[in-house]
């Protein structure tokens, strides 16, 4: 996919591993719709590239909903004529062992973690495909490429991280169905598995912690910068033969027990 000119909608666009492809996305020519749940970071994030001449519009977004979705998906048609691609980023992180000091692991926060990751992401993927599969196909037949966001927790799940590593273990798992069932349209999906990155997530952490964290990595022994997340989602996007495929973007990272 040629990206200049395409359209990416960008779920959890307001910072993180998603603010970072958006910026990459708009660097390459595309047209950006920033989707996040975060109303202030997000149309901070789209007014700032708007006003370095940047493609970009933000559209506060609840994955887990599809009225709010498909408001997203027809303002990205909308506002710049199409959808081309989906990078999702959204999800939310828990920490909860499933039997605690306090007794089992909270119900209630288990499905929460798996309604934002798991359902989300499904119902982003199942709406942004009924809008691609509608559209004149590419020169190559492709009609559009949808990038998930998983995490080698979905292999390496640590100690409190049940809820975590399940809801991203789905995603590994519906990542070759799904572009199997897209195949016939023209859509590829993939799933990048990112280990330790620095987000917003670790960057409330002490500075000794992160250097503990990132020297846990074998190489190169640091946190991932987003940049390289973001890397990677416009190669896929680039890259036809990259279809339903988990690609672990980690330094050869394997999590410990905890």
């Amino acid at each position: 996919m040629d990206l200049s000119e395409r359209v990416i909608l960008v779920t959890g666009g307001a910072s993180g591993l998603g603010a970072a492809t958006g910026r990459a996305l708009v660097a390459e020519g595309a047209a950006v719709v920033l989707a996040d749940i975060d109303g202030a970071r997000g149309e901070a994030l789209a007014a700032q590239i708007v006003a370095e001449d940047g493609r970009a519009s933000f559209v506060r977004t609840d994955v887990t909903d599809e009225e709010s979705v498909a408001a997203a998906i027809a303002e990205a048609v909308r506002l710049h004529g199409g959808l081309h691609g989906v990078v999702g980023c959204a999800g939310i992180g828990l920490a909860e062992k499933t039997v605690g000091k306090n007794g089992p692991h909270s119900l209630p926060a288990f499905r929460r973690v798996i309604e934002i990751n798991l359902i989300g992401t499904f119902n982003v993927i199942r709406l942004a495909a009924a809008r691609m599969a509608t559209q004149e196909p590419m020169a190559s037949g492709e009609r559009g490429v949808i990038i998930c966001t998983a995490s080698i927790a979905a292999f390496d799940g640590q100690i409190g991280q049940a809820a975590y590593a399940a809801s991203k273990a789905g995603i590994v798992g519906m990542t070759l169905p799904i572009a199997r069932d897209l195949a016939r349209s023209g859509i590829r999906v993939m799933t990048i598995a990112p280990g330790l990155f620095d987000t917003p997530l670790l960057q409330g952490l002490p500075e000794e912690v992160r250097t503990v964290l990132g020297a846990r990595v074998p190489f190169p022994s640091r946190l991932g910068d987003p940049a390289e997340f973001a890397s990677l989602a416009l190669h896929i996007l680039r890259n036809e033969m990259l279809n339903g495929e988990v690609i672990r973007l980690d330094g050869a990272l394997r999590m410990p027990p905890s």
